[in-house]
């Protein structure tokens, strides 16, 4: 009966004992996989990374109604500013080609009518020529008697000559507006961008650097486009003044050799 018991008690305690090697395998096996779990996921390609979010792309997609009309506005004046400027800077260019070509044939023509037919059917040197050849014409057949023939001419030839000054200052307007108007377009962005920063803070209740960080970004590229569209525009404007200005100085001494041909009758 004793060789029993013990007999029993023994098988009791070897059941206990591999329960308990169980228990601590089954304890040790979690760490085995987690020990696995980073080498897999060192071996998985990595992410591409973030679009940045505080791009050109990012303030029209985000941006509201109001930030994207002020866009549109600084691309339009841009554009427009560029636009005129090349269209100008051609117009320029074939008035000097003009003006070297008017007085080379005035000074080769022995009356007006040779040197009207050398010059180009749509130029402005042309306008002048026939301006002064009309007037003497209209002072010849007595319908200004009471005008010498020195002050019609003048009168006729500076009002061809201001006709021209008025086509070429044609735009330029557009410039000087857009070169003060523009800094100004991209201020109202920057206080708008401002307004959006203030109300992210109020929203999230702190002034977090990822609740800022957008609509503040957002104001300084508002500002440095108003900035960009601004400046080229008023260099254009001063460099077209001063050519325009080079231009006419040549018409009016072009004009001034036409009234003297007039003067002497040839």
């Amino acid at each position: 009966m004793v060789k029993a018991q013990a007999l029993l008690l023994m098988a009791a305690l070897a059941f206990f004992i591999m329960a308990g090697s169980g228990a601590s395998a089954t304890d040790e096996a979690p760490p085995a996989f987690a020990t696995s779990a980073p080498a897999a996921a060192i071996g998985e390609p990595a992410t591409p990374s973030a679009e940045n979010p505080y791009g050109l792309r990012s303030l029209w997609q985000q941006g509201d109604l109001i930030a994207r009309v002020t866009l549109l506005i600084l691309a339009i004046m841009s554009a427009g500013s560029w636009y005129i400027l090349f269209v100008k800077l051609a117009e320029q260019r074939a008035l000097f080609a003009e003006a070297r070509k008017a007085m080379k044939r005035l000074a080769q023509s022995a009356n007006m009518t040779e040197t009207l037919q050398g010059l180009p059917e749509e130029g402005a040197f042309r306008a002048v020529t026939q301006a002064g050849i009309a007037a003497a014409e209209q002072h010849a057949r007595g319908l200004t008697a009471e005008v010498s023939l020195i002050d019609w001419t003048a009168s006729a030839l500076g009002r061809a000559v201001d006709s021209v000054q008025a086509e070429l200052q044609s735009g330029l307007a557009f410039l000087a507006t857009v070169g003060s108007t523009a800094p100004f377009v991209g201020l109202f962005g920057t206080v708008w961008g401002i307004y959006h920063a203030l109300i992210a803070i109020g929203i999230a209740g702190q002034a977090s650097i990822d609740k800022v960080a957008g609509p503040v970004g957002e104001a300084l590229i508002m500002t440095a486009i108003g900035l960009a569209v601004a400046v080229p525009a008023v260099l254009a404007y001063n460099w077209l003044i001063r050519r325009n200005k080079a231009a006419l100085d040549e018409l009016r001494r072009f004009a001034a050799e036409i009234q003297t041909r007039i003067l002497i009758g040839h």
